[in-house]
């Protein structure tokens, strides 16, 4: 992680409270969709917090990201304030969404968070959007969409890549490849090398061999930023990562898919740890900070679900306000 640590001090830090927010969240939101607190599922990005956090401290305010189903680590990685996310987990009317949106369907326009989708890959076409508004208004935004190894084999991926492509369009097309979508593992699905499908679009692909490396992924996607930025259009990472969990909390299927040394493997590059005692090897922070930063985040979580278990559901009236352009009085439609 050396080639990184010439950031600014406090982005380090940040980088790593941004992953442990991460962490800390999905872990409660998994104890609270156990609980019958959350309705329905929760997918944890718990093992993917690098980059997510690399990917989207390339970015800068005004910049916008679409991420997917595992998607409640993507806005946390823009700096959206967990309290609102917590509560729309949760169904509640103070949530990001009013509680309509769930764990499938965050959004949080302040921080440049489109929003994301359980429908594989529909999301990458509404960046694609984003990214064409900003050439059209002459703006230097940049847009930045999240995908797994399984939407790699999308239509939609590569109907926008070439759109982008075409246009020029500042958007950096991310695989998250976790090496399985759902149970199915990708290299029984997928040909060759997901950033290597880059050439065939005109854009340079580029892989992140090592995705637990917080800086390693940031440094790949700030440039494809700068390049988007410049006007120079589009890229496409893939960054090699593994979730810890299973695919979505309270999955139950038959068969170990994951064998007992690739798991022993990945969680040995926990990518907390690992910058954890990179930052402290490093000089930029020592063992005290760190654990007084994730005293901090505790505490932050703790506040969160207190927020969220403490406000109102959605009231009846509101049920069908902000889906359609022409709105539906309640009385109306019942």
């Amino acid at each position: 992680m050396e080639h990184g640590m010439s950031l600014p001090g406090d982005t380090l830090l940040e980088m790593q409270r941004r992953m442990l927010r991460i962490r800390h969240f999905d872990e409660r939101a998994s104890k609270m969709v156990k609980r019958g607190y959350i309705p329905g599922t929760v997918h944890t990005s718990i093992g993917q917090e690098a980059q997510v956090v690399g990917a989207c401290m390339a970015l800068r305010q005004g910049d916008h990201m679409t991420g997917n189903h595992r998607s409640h680590g993507h806005p946390i990685g823009m700096r959206s304030p967990l309290g609102p996310l917590m509560a729309e987990l949760a169904g509640k009317a103070t949530g990001v969404c009013k509680g309509k949106g769930g764990s499938l369907h965050l959004a949080d326009y302040k921080v440049g968070s489109l929003g994301e989708s359980g429908i594989t890959g529909s999301s990458i076409p509404i960046a694609l959007g984003a990214g064409l508004s900003a050439q059209v208004l002459g703006e230097t935004r940049v847009a930045l969409t999240f995908f797994g190894d399984g939407a790699a084999n999308q239509g939609v991926l590569y109907e926008s890549m070439n759109m982008a492509s075409a246009w020029k369009l500042p958007v950096i097309f991310l695989c998250e490849n976790n090496h399985y979508a759902l149970s199915t593992p990708a290299h029984t699905v997928t040909g060759g090398r997901i950033c290597d499908r880059g050439a065939g679009f005109g854009m340079p692909g580029t892989r992140v061999e090592d995705g637990q490396d917080v800086l390693a992924v940031h440094e790949v996607v700030a440039e494809a930023v700068a390049r988007a930025r410049a006007g120079e259009g589009p890229s496409l990472v893939e960054v090699m990562t593994y979730r810890f969990r299973e695919h979505s909390e309270g999955l139950r299927i038959n068969v170990d898919y994951r064998d007992a040394d690739e798991r022993s493997f990945w969680t040995s590059r926990d990518p907390i740890l690992l910058f954890r005692k990179a930052l402290i090897e490093a000089g930029k922070a020592t063992a005290e900070q760190m654990d007084m930063i994730e005293a901090e985040i505790l505490q932050e979580v703790e506040e969160c679900v207190t927020f969220a278990m403490e406000s109102p559901v959605p009231a009846r009236e509101v049920a069908f306000a902000d889906l359609y352009s022409d709105p539906y009085e309640l009385e109306d439609v019942l």
